[in-house]
């Protein structure tokens, strides 16, 4: 047991001399502007964000102190002192009173009297409402070339517009993202043409992942994008050791990693933000609660208030938006974005929304849901009508405006689809690179095999296929 002690001084004394992962000294850190923000909160986020100020403990003894009364003794027990009490008594399985929701914009696109936000410019603003109508846009024209027969897969966002378009207007280009697989919106904001998707989703010679993934699973290097995996939750701890390799760079940005409600009952999402809290690391986690796990509804899911209490039992700071307002997700992340770099902390986002569409073109949702709840959300809560009511009030939009982008983005789409249905595919030999160095005998056996099939089957496979 010694010996096991000394190492652990040990490890931690390395980390502390080379890494500085637990220096902590307490008088200066809570005096720090940092701190005071919470003290003295941001207007922003003022009565919604949760006030956190201890994170480290110099104790790591567990030794008993007396007070005066023999019944007033607190164990200093490492993680910070415990109260001791003679009363027995159950934390409750459930709080009273559930977290409130951060709103800007009421249903109507009209601003909340007295709400906090984040100023847009009309230019950003003008921007999110273009790109969240373009995105709108690409779902409808794609999701009915897949029902055509013209693509095999596709995966829409509908009713989560403005999670995708607000919380990438409010990142930097410098973040890196590590997506889900409902996150398009944040590659086009970032300059991902329209081309581009439509290359990736018919696995074109065009696509930069050379046809090998599924259609909208997208990747960017050049965006800071990461390539989407369709297994559930797995980026979670990834995008937690990247953002902790951005720390220890000193660099000047966070990981934005997003996934849904479903994601959160995975043991990867615990792991992640137990990670992220003990590392400090710069994450945030942006979870889009839309109701649906596939066909499971969250009352099969879990029993606690949602997602955002999890990030409290973590030590993970943490707030509950509403994810159909542009504004508040715009100014959720702006926030959320400073403080988990200048204070290099993770930071959970439990956005509330609605996924109107099915869960993908393998899904049908009426088998589980009713009509009636899916138009109710499609027609009285849609974000990009909120958000278009707010830019026009501001005197940023107008119908003729409105029938211009859409009659733009449409022949576009329209264009794009075309010009990747023609390209050529991908050459065979692509299947088998980028993996070895120099491929090993049963992978250069397999190739071999799959050529002499398609030239001994021709009629079998697509004329435009490159052997």
């Amino acid at each position: 047991m010694a010996f096991c002690m000394r190492i652990s001084r040990n490890f931690i004394h390395t980390l502390k001399s080379k890494v500085g992962f637990f220096r902590r000294d307490l008088t200066p850190w809570l005096t720090s502007p940092c701190v005071q923000i919470f003290e003295n909160p941001d207007p922003i986020l003022q009565t919604n964000v949760t006030r956190f100020t201890s994170r480290r403990f110099e104790s790591i003894k567990a030794e008993e102190q007396c007070s005066s009364a023999d019944h007033a003794q607190v164990l200093d027990f490492p993680g910070g002192k415990v109260a001791f009490t003679p009363q027995m008594e159950f934390l409750s399985e459930s709080p009273e009173v559930r977290s409130p929701c951060y709103r800007v914009l009421d249903e109507y696109g009209l601003s909340i009297e007295h709400s906090s936000f984040a100023e847009v410019s009309k230019e950003v603003a003008i921007k999110m409402y273009s790109d969240m109508v373009t995105l709108q846009t690409m779902d409808t024209i794609f999701y009915e070339a897949q029902r055509q027969g013209r693509m095999s897969f596709y995966v829409t966002t509908i009713g989560e517009e403005a999670i995708n378009i607000a919380s990438a207007a409010a990142l930097s280009i410098s973040d890196i993202v590590v997506p889900q697989y409902r996150e398009p919106g944040v590659l086009l904001w970032r300059g991902f043409s329209l081309q581009e998707f439509a290359n990736q989703c018919f696995g074109n010679k065009g696509d930069n992942g050379k046809g090998r993934q599924m259609p909208a699973h997208y990747g960017s290097n050049k965006h800071n994008y990461f390539t989407i995996a369709s297994t559930i939750a797995t980026q979670l701890p990834h995008a937690v050791g990247a953002a902790y390799s951005l720390k220890m760079d000193k660099k000047d940005a966070c990981v934005a990693t997003y996934f849904g409600d479903g994601g959160s009952s995975e043991g990867d999402f615990h792991a992640a933000l137990n990670f992220a809290a003990v590392l400090e690391a710069p994450v945030i986690f942006i979870c889009r609660n839309n109701g649906w796990a596939i066909s499971t509804p969250l009352s099969d899911q879990f029993r606690s208030d949602g997602i955002v209490v999890r990030g409290k039992a973590y030590g993970v700071r943490s707030i509950r938006v509403d994810g159909n307002d542009a504004l508040a997700m715009y100014s959720a992340v702006h926030a959320a974005r400073k403080m988990a770099i200048s204070e290099s902390r993770p930071i959970l986002i439990e956005a509330l929304t609605y996924r109107v569409g099915h869960h993908t073109t393998s899904d049908d949702s009426t088998k589980y849901r009713s009509a009636d709840e899916i138009e109710c959300w499609r027609v009285k809560r849609d974000p990009v009508s909120r958000f278009r009511k707010w830019i026009e009030s501001n005197g940023w939009w107008c119908d003729e405006t409105e029938m211009e982008l859409r009659s733009s983005v449409r022949k576009q789409l329209l264009h794009a689809i075309q010009v990747a249905e023609q390209a050529e595919k991908p050459p065979i030999r692509d299947l088998f690179t980028d993996v070895y160095d120099v491929p090993p005998a049963n992978l250069c056996e397999q190739e071999k095999l799959l050529k002499e099939t398609i030239k001994r089957y021709p009629q079998e496979y697509p004329a435009h296929v490159s052997v």
